[in-house]
């Protein structure tokens, strides 16, 4: 436990900074365009800290709450969608595409996986009603689907394993499919009709996070433009196959039992397909885990470069202090000497200029704060940007304002505390 001060060494401190903090304020508003003027390397350096810390810290919040959506225990497999029917035909000489074969052989083969899906996705040539802007994509899936995306159903239910089996004509639809498709009514229970098939919508899914591709590996996607359906009702009666190309699944998702596993059943995943596929590189393993720690890699360094860049205005200001602080001697060299005449010791004069130059960037750093934290409201309101103002961004900046300050104003202060006193009073 700390002991508690002294009333002396309170009586101490009053008696010997007091008076210098009060002269240090005289100054200051004695000349206040100049104090002004100087203390914009600080108000600047302190506000442009805090506004790229908060950039920074809103980007890695938002790409961490995506990377955490797609669940760190689970891996996906995404095909590689070919670019015309030739370059899909040139794939199909080596390899068969991402199939059901190929799920239920990586379901044989890694132990560790506690649940799984395939996918089928596809644009629907025909959809009644008719979408208000982008058209939905189906997503086929299995039952499973809805615990390892994490997917809330804030209406209705999702389909069940009787519905999967069956290839039931239902559908879950997706927060921007609903408004898109039944933009003022409750659409469970009512039906919608995709291609040539009627659907009985059952439930409609929570908003989900999108990449919006920021993040590397990741394909930009409205995860909430979905409509969700069986993955048999999609392969058998939904898939309109005469109008493209496709495989017969095109993804795989697989939830494990820990997310340590990752990096070993991914290279297992990637082993089973390079031999089914020939060794064709048509398909992508995405492994969330290993984004997480990529990203907090790759922010870190993002934080360390934003802070080094800002922190030169700050060290610009620093110097603006020095220079005023230097003409500040200049200006009041006799006032100097007859404080050292009346017996004033070195450390007093020391003592005075440095808590001048300090106080220049204590009042900087403070209005830095608010301007910073103005400016990254600012962003986030016109650009659309998620911005995060942390205690530890503010905290950061302040201290360092005031450590430049201390340190640009020492050699003043030594300087001013080292002219010889008969000199000058005799100054002019």
């Amino acid at each position: 436990m700390a002991a508690p001060i002294s009333l002396a060494a309170i009586r101490q401190f009053k008696a010997r900074y007091l008076p210098d903090l009060g002269l240090g304020f005289q100054n200051l508003l004695l000349h206040k365009l100049r104090s002004l003027l100087t203390m914009l390397g600080m108000i600047f350096g302190v506000a442009a800290v805090i506004a790229m810390l908060s950039i920074g810290a809103g980007a890695r919040q938002q790409a961490m709450a995506f990377i955490e959506q797609l669940g760190v225990r689970n891996l996906i497999v995404e095909a590689h969608e070919a670019n015309s029917w030739q370059d899909w035909q040139e794939a199909r000489k080596t390899s068969p595409g991402l199939t059901l074969q190929d799920y239920r052989v990586i379901r044989a083969t890694t132990p560790d996986v506690v649940a799984s899906t395939p996918r089928k996705k596809f644009t629907p040539t025909k959809l009644l009603p008719k979408a208000q802007g982008d058209s939905p994509l189906i997503y086929g899936v299995e039952p499973s689907y809805l615990k390892i995306a994490g997917l809330r159903i804030v209406s209705g239910r999702f389909f069940d394993e009787e519905d999967a089996g069956s290839a039931a004509n239902v559908a879950v639809l997706g927060e921007a499919a609903r408004f898109a498709l039944f933009p003022q009514q409750d659409p469970v229970g009512k039906y919608i009709k995709v291609n040539d098939q009627w659907l009985h919508v059952i439930g409609v899914a929570g908003p989900q996070m999108s990449s919006d591709g920021a993040i590397e590996g990741v394909s930009s996607q409205d995860l909430n433009n979905l409509i969700y359906v069986p993955l048999n009702c999609a392969m058998l009666r939904l898939e309109d196959n005469r109008s493209g190309f496709r495989d017969e699944i095109d993804g795989i998702y697989l939830q494990l039992a820990s997310a340590d596993d990752s990096p070993t059943v991914a290279e297992m995943v990637r082993g089973v397909l390079n031999v089914s596929h020939h060794g064709r590189s048509d398909f992508g393993i995405l492994v969330p885990a290993e984004l997480l720690a990529q990203q907090k890699r790759t922010q870190r360094v993002f934080n360390l470069v934003m802070v080094a860049i800002a922190s030169i205005s700050l060290l610009v200001g620093g110097i603006g202090i020095m220079n005023i602080m230097l003409a500040n001697i200049l200006e009041r060299t006799r006032e100097i000497g007859v404080r050292r005449a009346i017996g004033a010791r070195r450390s007093d004069v020391v003592r005075q200029f440095l808590v001048e130059a300090v106080l220049i960037s204590f009042v900087g750093g403070m209005l830095g704060i608010v301007l910073g934290m103005s400016m990254s409201k600012t962003i986030a309101l016109l650009a659309g940007w998620s911005t995060v103002t942390s205690i530890s961004s503010i905290v950061l900046s302040f201290a360092f304002s005031v450590s430049v300050g201390l340190i640009f104003g020492l050699y003043p202060a030594v300087k001013a505390a080292k002219l010889d006193p008969v000199e000058a009073i005799r100054y002019e």
